[in-house]
Formats: structure tokens, sequence, C-alpha cells
């Protein structure tokens, strides 16, 4: 699965614990007739992938959804659903919208007029 959007804000990385658990965050604003403002955490290795990206940036976030299952100490089942990411790239905005783009005119071939010595501009 993918995120893709404009960033919002990266996180200073946070540690956890004895053993150095690292995690950061990312927020990414979605593009579309909602926006969505789409938190993302990265974990261990994964903090450092975050170092060059900055707010305002388009990108495109790999995801994995993850769920847990946490009983409280009054014997309720809780769930709680996280959303990692794994990659991260930037995404360069085509300057004329959705439009494919224009190949050059030396692609094309010109083409031969059929009815050279026919001057008739009727097509019957």
């Amino acid at each position: 699965m993918e995120v893709q959007g404009r960033i919002k804000m990266v996180g200073e990385t946070q540690t956890f614990g004895s053993n150095g658990f690292r995690k950061r965050e990312i927020v990414v604003t979605t593009e579309e007739q909602y926006p969505q403002h789409i938190m993302v955490e990265f974990v261990q290795d994964k903090c450092d992938l975050l170092n060059s990206y900055k707010a305002g940036q388009q990108v495109k976030i790999n995801i994995n959804l993850r769920g847990r299952e946490w009983v409280n100490p009054q014997g309720e089942t809780k769930y709680f659903n996280s959303i990692q990411g794994w990659r991260i790239e930037a995404v360069q905005a085509a300057a004329s919208g959705d439009m494919p783009p224009v190949p050059p005119t030396e692609a094309f071939e010109p083409v031969s007029d059929l009815n050279e010595g026919d001057n008739d501009d009727l097509p019957f």
C-alpha cells in the first residue's frame, strides 16, 4: 500500500526503553477532494530515511498497516492500529498538471498527400 501527498511535518527521532527502540513520525496531507492528514511511523533503522525530507515536499510512502490487541488491567480488550512506513520517495509535480508530456515534433513523419494529382477538395 502507499500514501501520497505533501509533507506537513517531520518529527524528531524518539528513543524508548533500555533496548533503544527508535521511532520517527511524519505527517502527510493527501491532495484529494477532502484532504487527510495521515501520520506514518518509521521505526528502528527506517527512521534515517526521513533525514533528507522537509515540510512542503511531495512524497510517496510505501506503508504496512499494523494492528494489535491489548487487555487493560480491568480485563477489557482494546485494539490499536498504526501505519508503518518502510520506503519514501520524492514525487516531482508535473508542470502541466495531469496531462501527459507532448512528444517533440521531430517524432512525427510528414503525411504525404494520397491524391497528389487530384485538386478536388470534395471527399467523394
